[in-house]
């Protein structure tokens, strides 16, 4: 079980270090997993002579006011000889062997956290006693309760100081040990009433009475020792503490325990109590009951470190992994990056993943609808029809059919397709970079290196864009060839009457007839709807093949090749990270490094007993 204890201490230690010592945490930690022994007293209640008595040394900041500021994490731990040391958290390579030092530096790191203002902190100081006559055990000494701020303290330090307490003995795992002055009535105790109120049923608490000899004559502690009082689960233990006389007489600890004994069992009131009375016996019950707890929250423990190491891997991954530091190492990443990138955009547009669906969507409704709506009741109607046929005539009116006429309408009707052609491109082209977005969002990688992101999303772009005005170019060439070009198979097909532009017995002087014209009109109509037919076959073709297949293929090639060019911090720019993301990534590798050690540890401690 002392293994157990030592273990406890360790993750103790290792959570102050990262800064998760209990105090107003959101979730669940470590430390609030682990069993504390946290000191609850008044001020002036004997809390610091107590703490003193179990260790058997002087080392406690002594004076008027708030002299505890911050909570200590004061871990004993028994050795089997030697000379008794202590050490302190924040100074690992030192070892004190004078405990006047020990008192002076406890008083200097909390200046050091709260300055000279005398103000309170959360930060616990973290002290280690190494000592044969110690006991294995921990406990967290807090600042005293108290009910007036002193001179240099802000009118919210009674508050601050009850809420931090709170913070520590209001957890389940928190074992109170609450301390109240015998010469005072126990209804106003401080400690009494913090634990009342977080642990109503007394199961977790137990009562300290000091200052039994500090009682007027003719009184005694009888009714509260024997639980008559105030009944809790464990017996309230009594003790008697150095008096100021002693103190300043340098009355050494084992001479105090040494009367202390004496005192309880050469009293007639408290003889019969003398086997649990004592800061001794109180040493040796909390590290008992330590070790009892500590057992029965082992598979607590466990679930809690497994649940969350599995957090914080997630956590790590999302953030992704830190960058190599040699040059060549930062260019793959990059291209890695690059790659997995455009692989998600493929992934895209074979619809693998969502969004490629819209370009079919511009094929089969989109375009043929435009092509549908265009309106050649302008080019065709009559007036237009005549204008177009008498303007190719010249000064010579036509023999048969007027050539030139059928010519002039026909593109003019034709050029009408270009605006569906290049709506078409620029749909697929807003589809395409819409999927670029996405595909960003996506890779997760690029997350966590803001200025590659927007490098990639910009590169894809450009590229995009180019495709764009190639492919623009190729769908229109093909209107612009429908429009120089007429398929005079079509004109062979047709009567023999509409391909003359009227019948033979038909007048010079009514070549411009209604009918006449009206059958130039079909005619024109019926051959650009059935180039409408082949467009709109044609078109789409075109727009893969110059744009949505180069997506696929060389999206990010040209941004490659100039990665390859670029200067070394150039491209060790493009990995920079957000400082935040760095020290979150570095914070949650070393809780992950606890956490795993932690359940490495415990579970070799279990299987061994």
């Amino acid at each position: 079980m002392e293994s157990l204890i030592s273990l406890v201490n360790q993750m103790q230690r290792a959570c102050t270090a990262l800064g998760d010592h209990g105090e107003q945490n959101a979730l669940p930690t470590l430390w609030d997993s682990l069993p504390t022994i946290a000191v609850v007293g008044g001020q002036s209640s004997g809390k610091s002579s107590v703490l003193e008595s179990i260790v058997g040394k002087d080392f406690l900041p002594r004076g008027s006011g708030i002299v505890t500021r911050r909570p200590l994490v004061l871990q004993l731990r028994k050795i089997d000889g030697g000379r008794e040391y202590a050490e302190f958290l924040h100074l690992p390579e030192k070892r004190f062997t004078d405990f006047a030092a020990v008192r002076q530096e406890i008083s200097d790191e909390t200046d050091r956290e709260t300055g000279t203002t005398k103000q309170i902190s959360s930060v616990p100081i973290h002290l280690s006693i190494c000592s044969p006559n110690a006991v294995n055990l921990t406990l967290v000494d807090l600042p005293g309760l108290t009910k007036v701020a002193v001179d240099g303290q802000s009118d919210s330090v009674v508050k601050d100081i009850e809420n931090m307490v709170r913070s520590y003995v209001q957890k389940p795992n928190c074992i109170i040990l609450a301390i109240s002055p015998a010469n005072q009535d126990l209804a106003t105790s401080d400690a009494i009433k913090v634990s009342r109120e977080v642990d109503p049923k007394g199961e977790r608490t137990f009562g300290v009475l000091t200052k039994i000899d500090l009682m007027d004559k003719g009184t005694d502690a009888v009714h509260i020792l024997e639980g008559n009082s105030y009944r809790l689960q464990y017996p309230w233990v009594g003790v008697v503490n150095r008096s100021q006389a002693d103190i300043n007489e340098n009355v050494d600890m084992m001479g105090a325990r040494r009367r202390e004994r004496e005192y309880f069992s050469s009293s007639s009131e408290y003889r019969h109590l003398a086997q649990r009375m004592g800061s001794e016996h109180l040493a040796e019950m909390l590290s008992k009951h330590l070790e009892t707890v500590i057992k029965s929250r082992i598979p607590g423990m466990l679930s809690l470190i497994t649940k969350t190491i599995a957090e914080l891997e997630s956590e790590l991954g999302q953030l992704g992994k830190p960058i190599a530091a040699d040059a060549g190492g930062k260019l793959y990443k990059v291209i890695e990056i690059c790659r997995i990138f455009d692989q998600i955009y493929k992934e895209h547009l074979d619809g693998l993943r969502s969004g490629g669906a819209k370009i079919y969507h511009v094929f089969d409704h989109q375009l043929p609808s435009a092509l549908k709506k265009l309106q050649f009741d302008k080019q065709l109607s009559m007036e237009n029809v005549k204008k177009l046929i008498t303007e190719a005539d010249g000064y010579q009116p036509h023999l048969m059919a007027p050539e030139q006429g059928y010519r002039r309408l026909i593109e003019s009707s034709l050029i009408t397709m270009r605006g569906p052609a290049d709506a078409a491109v620029d749909a697929v082209h807003a589809i395409l970079k819409e999927l670029a977005c996405k595909a960003l969002s996506e890779t997760v990688e690029l997350k966590q290196y803001p200025a590659l992101r927007v490098a990639v999303g910009n590169a894809a772009v450009e590229s995009l864009e180019r495709m764009r005005d190639e492919s623009k170019r190729s769908a229109l060439k093909l209107v612009d060839m429908e429009c120089s070009y007429l398929t005079v198979e079509f004109f062979r097909r047709l009567p023999q009457d509409v391909e003359k532009g009227g019948v033979p017995s038909q007048s010079i002087f009514d070549r411009y007839s209604e009918t006449h014209l009206r059958r130039i009109g079909v005619t024109v109509l019926s051959y650009v709807t059935s180039v409408c037919a082949t467009l709109r076959n044609s078109i789409p073709k075109s727009i893969v093949y110059s744009q949505v297949r180069e997506a696929k293929r060389s999206l990010l090639d040209q941004y490659l090749l100039n990665l390859g060019r670029m200067a070394p911090q150039c491209v060790s720019t493009l990995l920079s990270e957000d400082p935040a993301v760095m020290e979150l990534r570095s914070s949650l590798g070393k809780r992950l490094e606890l956490y795993k050690s932690a359940q490495a540890a415990i579970e070799a401690v279990s299987w061994s007993r």
